[in-house]
Formats: structure tokens, C-alpha cells, sequence
């Protein structure tokens, strides 16, 4: 008897003749709706093995749906932010790097339009329009978004695929000397002094110090609690919420010195009643990023400091002080508010002990170099 002929295999899709003398390939996907390529071919055969991919594809469950890229770039943008639960903060960062960098390029596109080298001419052309740590925060930010649209199986992978080009290299930033902070102490006069000097010599950012009350000093510790803040966004609105970093909330124990200055302070300028704010303005409202920006670049000019220090540059002059007094890593990342997930911190403790010891150590390396100042001649302020 003979054998059977072996029975072929079912063809997949379907393939047809155009007019053109092309060949057209149509199939019917998982979902049970009818794709057609996005090209035609030269052979009935190009348009078979371009079917056979597409059937490999759903057998390996690797297809997707050729048209769910086709979503507006500024559209998603607008819901991957809402369902991120981001801070006000970041919000507004987000929005400015979108409304200036991003959206300009891509807001109009759909997802599946935004490919390796529009991304590469796109960050190629913002290199030449502004600063590099700007580019590579943008950067940054798009790649993210456009991953979670990989990750929603929108596209079958991420178009942001320059290496380093998230990094920053930002400039390194300029230190005040011990003179330099007293000097712009002083050049921002008696309201605004105190607020100089802790910046400085306690480490504490802006928003730390606009949310600082008449509850949050300790005179008998000379020590400040630091437990909220009060970042200003870009449209002058005040947010108050916890600090930057899961150890923002601090003891800042402060150098003896600082002990006059803050109780002349209290007694002279802060906000009435035991909530009462540390800083406020001339009228009795909390100070705002603009007038006391006005202030500050008055003050910079007199103090004979560069153009680009600024207020939170005087940070660096607090941590490097802390730094020289020979502190624990730890202590100085207490000291400081930051935070980090690095194996060989977990087993380093910082005590209040080893806080008020580093604040005795910035309180006489300050007292050392006004001495070394004064006996040389330079007209320095007391301290």
C-alpha cells in the first residue's frame, strides 16, 4: 500500500497581488482582529517569510499589537506622571524639564514614532542649547517614561539607548572660606544674618530653614530639630512636608558661638508664640525665594564672591568643616541630613554624643582661624 503524502502545513495568513505588482501579507492576530504589514515586498516569498516571523512570534507569545505604539507622547506623559504619586517637588522639576526639553521634540509624536536616532539628534541639538546637567537630568527623565511604555507592552523596546548620556558631570562647586560666610553674614544684615551662619556652620538647607520655628530651638543643647521643610516652587507656592530625605529629620547640634547669635535673633526678628517661624520678612510673612534672591546677589557682590555661589553652596563650607574635624562618615550624614543605601554604613552609628563633639570641633576651628585673621591684620566680625 502506499504511504501517505504528508500533509502540509496550514499555511498562516494570507498573501495577495497588488496592481503595483507588490505583494501585500494580512493575518489575523491573537486578538482575532486583521493586520496587514506595514510594507509590501518585492516576492510573494518576501511577503511568506515576513508571515512566517509574525507566527513565530505568537507562538513564542512575543507578539504585540503593531498599532499600540501608536499613543500621543504628551498624552501619556500626562498620565505616567498622575499615576507616579510624585512630590510637589518633583512635580514641578518634571514639568520644566518636559515644558522646556521634551515636549518642544516629542509632544507631538506618538510613541512609536520617537526612535534611537531622533533621541540622539534631540539630545544632540539640547547639548548646544543648554547646559549638560540639564540635558542629562532630561534625559533621564525620558528614558524612564518611555521604559514604562516598554513595561505596558507600547513599544517592544526603550529608543533611549545612549550610554552615559544620563550621567552628571556637574561642575564641581565653589566653598566659602570662614571670613567669606561672616562676611556675607554681615553684607546681608542683622534679619537674614543668622540664617547666612546656619546655612553655613549647621549644614541646613533653604527649605530646612524657611519651615525652622521657635519650638524647633534648643538653647540649653544649643541644638536645632529639624523635622519638616518648606520647598518654594517655581510659582511661588510653599509646600510643607518632610525634608528632602528619610534623614532630614535631625538634631543639628550647633558651635557655641552660634548661641548669641541665635538668641539675639529670637528675641529680635522671629514670629511671635511658641510656633512662631525663625525667619520671616520685614512685613511679618515668610521670606520668598525672590526678595531674598534680591538680597542675596547684593550681598554676593559685596562679599566679593563669584556670580554663581550660591545660598546652598554654603553647605559645602559646613560639611567640609565637619569633615576636617576627623567625624565618622556617619556622623557627617547625620549631620547633613543625607541618606544612603551602602552596605558598610548599616554597622556605623552616630550618638548625639558624637553630634555635639563634631559641633565643639567646628565651633573651635572657626574661633582658631578668626584669631589667625585678626592677628594678621584682616577686619573680620566676632564671633
Amino acid at each position: 500500500m502506499a504511504g501517505r503524502k504528508p500533509q502540509r502545513r496550514r499555511e498562516f495568513g494570507t498573501t495577495r497581488k497588488l496592481p503595483s505588482g507588490r505583494w501585500q501579507a494580512r493575518y489575523i492576530g491573537p486578538d482575532g482582529q486583521r493586520y496587514t504589514a506595514p510594507e509590501t515586498f518585492e516576492t510573494e516569498s518576501d511577503a511568506q517569510d515576513w508571515l512566517n516571523l509574525v507566527r513565530a512570534d505568537i507562538e513564542r507569545n512575543a507578539w504585540r499589537d503593531p498599532d499600540a505604539g501608536a499613543v500621543n507622547f504628551e498624552k501619556y506623559v500626562l498620565r505616567w506622571m498622575e499615576e507616579r504619586g510624585l512630590a510637589p517637588t518633583t512635580v514641578d522639576r518634571y514639568d520644566g524639564l518636559l515644558r522646556l526639553h521634551i515636549l518642544p521634540t516629542f509632544g507631538g509624536q506618538d510613541l512609536d514614532e520617537i526612535t534611537p536616532p531622533s533621541v540622539r539628534t534631540w539630545r544632540a541639538e539640547r547639548l548646544k542649547a543648554t547646559g549638560a546637567t540639564t540635558v542629562a537630568k532630561s534625559y533621564r527623565l525620558l528614558k524612564a517614561i518611555l521604559q514604562t511604555a516598554v513595561d505596558d507592552d507600547l513599544l517592544r523596546s526603550n529608543p533611549c539607548r545612549i550610554k552615559g548620556a544620563g550621567k552628571e558631570e556637574a561642575d564641581e562647586r565653589p566653598t566659602a572660606t570662614i571670613e567669606q560666610v561672616f562676611d556675607l553674614a554681615d553684607a546681608m544684615g542683622p534679619r537674614w544674618r543668622l540664617m547666612v551662619l546656619l546655612g553655613a556652620f549647621a549644614s541646613l538647607r533653604p527649605e530646612e530653614l524657611a519651615e525652622l520655628r521657635r519650638h524647633s530651638v534648643n538653647l540649653d543643647e544649643c541644638s536645632l530639630r529639624v523635622t519638616q521643610a518648606s520647598p518654594e516652587l517655581t510659582n511661588g507656592r510653599r509646600v510643607t512636608g518632610d525634608p528632602k530625605t528619610r534623614a532630614g529629620k535631625r538634631t543639628v547640634y550647633l558651635p557655641d558661638f552660634l548661641l548669641p547669635e541665635l538668641r539675639r535673633h529670637i528675641q529680635w526678628f522671629a514670629e511671635k508664640g511658641p510656633d512662631g517661624l525663625l525667619f520671616i520678612g520685614e512685613k511679618g510673612a515668610p521670606f520668598r525665594r525672590s526678595t531674598f534672591g534680591r538680597k542675596w546677589r547684593k550681598a554676593r557682590t559685596k562679599a566679593g564672591m563669584p556670580d554663581n555661589f550660591r545660598f546652598y553652596d554654603l553647605r559645602h563650607t559646613g560639611n567640609t568643616l565637619a569633615a576636617d574635624t576627623g567625624a565618622k562618615l556617619k556622623d557627617l550624614m547625620v549631620r547633613a541630613g543625607q541618606s544612603s543605601e551602602r552596605a558598610q554604613l548599616i554597622y556605623q552609628h552616630s550618638t548625639a554624643k558624637h553630634q555635639q563633639k563634631l559641633a565643639q570641633g567646628i565651633n573651635a576651628e572657626v574661633r582658631q582661624q578668626l584669631r589667625e585673621a585678626a592677628a594678621e591684620g584682616r577686619p573680620v566680625a566676632k564671633a
